[in-house]
């Protein structure tokens, strides 16, 4: 009779060895790898770009010694899977901080900066009673003790929090939040959604010391030392069945055979890629998924636009800007050569008029907006780039529900893990890192 350990040695023997592509390198792709590798497959990782990381990845200029990414990133406190997984890799060196956020309003005609971070930030707000006040908090004190509830996914946020807080809470605490989020589709987005901001969030924040692409190229190290092959630059113009494995065509270099395939790309890149593969019935269920893009300006400046505020949530109706993020409010400014390094940061529908703007004409709408929040700043002196994200913010509405991916598909060794699959949760380099680790149970 076999001893447990010896039959767990058989199994480990006795399992195939597989020949996996991995689509995309942001951290779905790069935790997938691990944790496969781990298994004894053979991994080749494939990304377009030049770099790791999605818009985690990050650049430098001259006389910075931290990188910067491309859009704005933190980790919450409780965000367990990539500080786990950080650790697992043998990345430790994260400080945590407790920045300053805030809300902007206009009270009486005047520009106010009003924090909502705690039951006591509640209190003092003084655009609600105190009786709309109590309601709201004990509202919030449920959502954040409460488990996930499937009427959560039957009701609509607006419905649901004008029923329990009222609708005097709604307008003046979330109906912009929503408007800027979700554009036209604010209305729809379900309270699951509302539920996991509520649930997940935490003052105390986390970031990698040299920033995020610090953190990746340690990863990116740790994959080649375990024989993970990463290749960079290296698009995938289409996918095909070649019987029961898969021909990856990859533009100006030759196919390649392997026996399975983990895509961590958006859904409609995906469907262009990989879309032969599939029924078109399949195709089309993922077609009816719909997504805004964003829009994300970098400013440098030799001053800081928001004084002391790290996250600031523009809550102004005739303010367009949804989120001004004061970065060097929560990384030292030092080390960036003193530049004071602010995002600001909109989802919007493809057509919107700013993705058709020149890069002066995008940074002078922001510029033109900032000024508003902060009247006496002097932009003459600041530096700015754009950068735009496709496909960035799904519409978690009902059709969502129904219709996004799950790990498995119709055809077999095919899987997905693209942070559609982070619903009920927002994005984030914490849920992709999830993604990763549970696709690798597939195998």
């Amino acid at each position: 009779m076999y001893h447990i350990f010896e039959l767990q040695v058989i199994r480990y023997k006795l399992q195939e060895t597989m020949r996996i592509a991995i689509l995309g390198g942001g951290f779905a792709g790069l935790s997938a790898a691990h944790y496969l590798q781990k298994k004894n497959h053979d991994i080749t990782l494939f990304e377009r770009d030049t770099h790791l990381g999605g818009l985690a990845g990050g650049f430098k200029k001259e006389g910075w010694d931290w990188y910067l990414e491309k859009t704005y990133h933190h980790w919450f406190s409780n965000d367990y899977d990539i500080l786990n997984f950080a650790k697992e890799v043998g990345f430790t060196d994260i400080l945590f901080d407790e920045p300053l956020t805030s809300s902007f309003y206009s009270v009486q005609n005047k520009a106010s900066f009003i924090p909502l971070d705690t039951p006591f930030d509640l209190l003092r707000f003084p655009l609600l009673s105190l009786p709309v006040k109590i309601r709201v908090g004990l509202v919030l004190a449920f959502l954040k003790v409460s488990p996930f509830f499937t009427a959560y996914e039957r009701q609509t946020a607006e419905e649901m929090l004008e029923k329990s807080m009222g609708k005097r809470a709604w307008d003046v605490l979330w109906s912009q939040l929503f408007r800027k989020k979700f554009g036209k589709y604010a209305g729809n987005i379900l309270m699951s959604f509302f539920w996991s901001r509520i649930k997940k969030r935490t003052k105390r924040l986390g970031y990698p010391r040299g920033g995020y692409q610090t953190f990746l190229n340690h990863i990116e190290s740790v994959l080649s030392k375990n024989k993970v092959e990463v290749k960079t630059s290296t698009p995938v113009e289409s996918v095909e069945q070649s019987g029961k494995r898969f021909k990856l065509n990859i533009i100006n270099s030759k196919a390649q055979i392997f026996d399975a395939v983990v895509s961590t790309l958006p859904t409609p890149i995906l469907i262009k890629v990989a879309g032969q593969v599939f029924s078109q019935k399949y195709m089309t269920r993922l077609s009816s998924l719909k997504y805004l893009h964003a829009i994300n300006v970098i400013f440098r400046t030799t001053e800081p636009v928001l004084k002391n505020i790290y996250w600031l949530n523009v809550i102004e109706k005739t303010n367009p800007i949804m989120v001004a993020v004061q970065h060097t409010n929560f990384i030292n400014s030092s080390h960036y050569h003193n530049e004071h390094i602010l995002y600001v940061g909109n989802y919007l529908e493809g057509s919107h008029e700013l993705f058709k703007m020149r890069e002066d004409e995008i940074g002078d709408h922001y510029k033109k907006n900032l000024h508003t929040i902060n009247p006496s700043f002097d932009f003459s002196r600041s530096q700015f780039s754009v950068g735009r994200g496709a496909f960035a913010q799904p519409i978690f509405d009902k059709e969502f529900v129904k219709n996004k991916p799950d790990f498995e598909t119709p055809v077999k060794n095919f899987y997905i893990a693209n942070l559609d699959m982070t619903y009920p949760h927002d994005r984030g380099t914490n849920y992709a890192v999830a993604l990763g680790r549970k696709v690798s149970g597939f195998f």
